[in-house]
C-alpha cells in the first residue's frame, strides 16, 4: 500500500494532510482498543474531507498521508520524541515501546516526504496549503478548553500567515493565530517542504467538531476556498509590486 493518496490536479496550490487516515497495517500491533482509532490521537477528524473537497475546489493536487500518526507522527522531525508515541493524550500506546524506529522512518516517513519533495520540485506551487483539525478539548485535561474555531499556524515566514489571520478574522471566525499549537514548536511538515524552498504556505488547522459532518466540510471548503484564493493573490500582488 502506498504511503500516499494523491488527488490529481492542474492548479497552483498544493494540499497537504498528514494526519488524513487512521489505517494501521496488519503487521503492527498498537497494543489498543480499536475505539481508539477513531480519536483525534490517531486521526485528524475531517481533515482528509476538507482536503479531497478542496483540492477539488482550487483544482490544484493533494496528497494525503495513508497511515495512522500513532503509527508515527509524519508531522515530526525524525528525532523528535513524540515521532512514535508512546502516550497519546493519557492512553498508553503499548505495541510502540519496543517499535523499530528506523524500519518505520523507512516505511512510512522518509517515502511519505519524498513525494512531497518530488511534488513540490515539479509543481513549484505558488502555496502550499497543509490541512489539520484539532480538537476542542483534551481527554488528559492538561490543556484549557480551546475556543478557536480555526487556526493558522507558521514558523518564520508569514508571507501567508498574517494576511489569512486578518482574513478570517474578518468572517467573524474565532481565530488562533498560532493557536492552538505554535507552528514555531510543530511545524515539521512546512519547515522541510516550504520554509526550507522559500515556498509560502498556510497551516491551516480546524476545529473537528466543525468538520465532522458532510454539511461541516462543505461549509467550511467553502471558507477555504475563498481563503485561499485571497492568500494567493495577496501573495502574487505582492510580487508583482516588487518587480
Amino acid at each position: 500500500m502506498s504511503v500516499v493518496e494523491r488527488v490529481a490536479g492542474t492548479g497552483d496550490v498544493l494540499i497537504l494532510c498528514d494526519h488524513a487516515s487512521n489505517h494501521v497495517p496488519g503487521d503492527i500491533d498498537l497494543g489498543i482498543d480499536p475505539a481508539l482509532l477513531d480519536k483525534h490521537i490517531a486521526i485528524d477528524i475531517g481533515a482528509a474531507a476538507v482536503s479531497r473537497d478542496l483540492a477539488e475546489r482550487l483544482g490544484g493536487p493533494a496528497l494525503l498521508a495513508t497511515v495512522s500518526r500513532l503509527v508515527i507522527d509524519l508531522n515530526r522531525e525524525v528525532d523528535a520524541p513524540g515521532l512514535i508515541p508512546h502516550v497519546s493524550d493519557g492512553h498508553v500506546i503499548p505495541g510502540n515501546a519496543d517499535a523499530d524506529r528506523a524500519q518505520r522512518i523507512a516505511r512510512f516517513h522518509a517515502p511519505y516526504h519524498r513525494a512531497i519533495a518530488a511534488q513540490v520540485r515539479a509543481q513549484h506551487p505558488a502555496l502550499l496549503v497543509s490541512v489539520h483539525s484539532f480538537t476542542s478539548a483534551l481527554e488528559s485535561g492538561t490543556v484549557a478548553p480551546r475556543p478557536w474555531e480555526a487556526g493558522v499556524l507558521y514558523n518564520r515566514d508569514a508571507r501567508a500567515a498574517r494576511p489569512a489571520v486578518d482574513w478570517l478574522a474578518a468572517q467573524g471566525i474565532v481565530t488562533g493565530d498560532n493557536e492552538p499549537y505554535s507552528g514555531r514548536i510543530l511545524n515539521a511538515t512546512m519547515n522541510r517542504h516550504a520554509e526550507a524552498t522559500g515556498t509560502p504556505y498556510l497551516g491551516i488547522e480546524i476545529r473537528n467538531d466543525l468538520i465532522s459532518d458532510p454539511d461541516g466540510v462543505a461549509r467550511w471548503c467553502e471558507i477555504l476556498a475563498k481563503l485561499v484564493t485571497f492568500v494567493r493573490d495577496h501573495l502574487a500582488q505582492g510580487r508583482a509590486a516588487a518587480t
